[in-house]
């Protein structure tokens, strides 16, 4: 089988359960595990790099008003790479190429590959995503084994927090404007043993503002934008401390939202340890 992944999230998967040797395409935010790299390249973005998250909202606001596409799909490369199966999302038209413009593709190109759309909401949507690309490439024993894997992960990490204060945690999936946290993030909190504030389960991020942040009178913050890796979250946290946005006396915790945060992938489970080990610091020096 050959595979083109149009997913970072998904690739991550493919080659976890054992499926990364079919991969042939992948996006240019394809990073994970690093023999991802190694393969041909079908899509990039359209945005410009080095833009500050306000420019980056702006051009993204824009560009949808204008009904632009934010990703660009190398036609050529996908033509060349001969794929029995695409894996691609109709989750969010932020985060990469959505499966009409990959419909479209292939039907131009008068190619028979069959698509997968993989549009987790909850964490239960996500395991069920890791289920669906093990039936669909040939490694379903693999890919139920590390979902029970997850899943035992994840319910120790609970059993962990139990007997433990709750702090109120604020989750800035983007920091200017600010975005409160939908999709499976609320989830991740309460099993790392927060209490996530403005937060919708299951459904999309949502722009808030800071008077509203303020007045749900969050005990930590977590700053972890779309996109960014830990460093990049680490630099705006900081930037936001240094110009006097976030409260002073309030724990701000930097993660890796690339990683373990915004990706459905294998690494979710990741965040939820991290965040319980940091929570459970804040909690103890209280």
């Amino acid at each position: 089988m050959r595979i083109v992944s149009l997913l970072p999230s998904t690739t991550e998967i493919l080659f976890a359960i054992g499926a990364g040797d079919d991969v042939v395409g992948v996006t240019f935010e394809c990073d994970h595990p690093t023999e991802a790299r190694g393969r041909t390249i079908v899509s990039t973005s359209a945005m410009p790099e080095g833009l500050a998250p306000a420019d980056i909202d702006a051009f993204v606001v824009a560009a949808m008003a204008r009904g632009d596409d934010l990703y660009h799909l190398d036609e050529g490369a996908l033509a060349g790479l001969d794929a029995d199966l695409v894996v691609t999302q109709d989750l969010c038209a932020v985060c990469a190429v959505d499966v009409s413009v990959v419909d479209d593709a292939l039907a131009h190109l008068g190619c028979t590959a069959e698509v997968l759309t993989i549009d987790p909401h909850t964490l239960d949507d996500v395991f069920a995503s890791i289920l669906a690309l093990g039936r669909a490439t040939g490694h379903e024993p693999e890919a139920g084994r590390l979902v029970a894997d997850q899943r035992a992960r994840l319910a120790a990490a609970w059993r962990g927090t139990l007997g433990r204060p709750r702090p109120r945690v604020m989750f800035l999936e983007w920091t200017d404007p600010p975005f409160a946290p939908g999709h499976w993030i609320p989830e991740m909190i309460e099993a790392a043993g927060g209490d996530p504030v403005l937060a919708t389960p299951g459904a999309t991020s949502r722009r808030v503002t800071w008077e509203e942040i303020r007045a749900a009178d969050p005990e930590v913050f977590v700053v972890a934008p779309c996109g960014f890796d830990r460093a990049g979250c680490q630099r705006l946290a900081d930037d936001l401390v240094a110009g006097g946005v976030l409260p002073a006396h309030v724990p701000v915790l930097a993660v890796d939202a690339n990683a373990s945060w915004a990706r459905p992938g294998t690494r979710l489970v990741d965040g939820v340890e991290e965040l319980a080990a940091l929570l459970a610091k804040v909690t103890a020096r209280r």
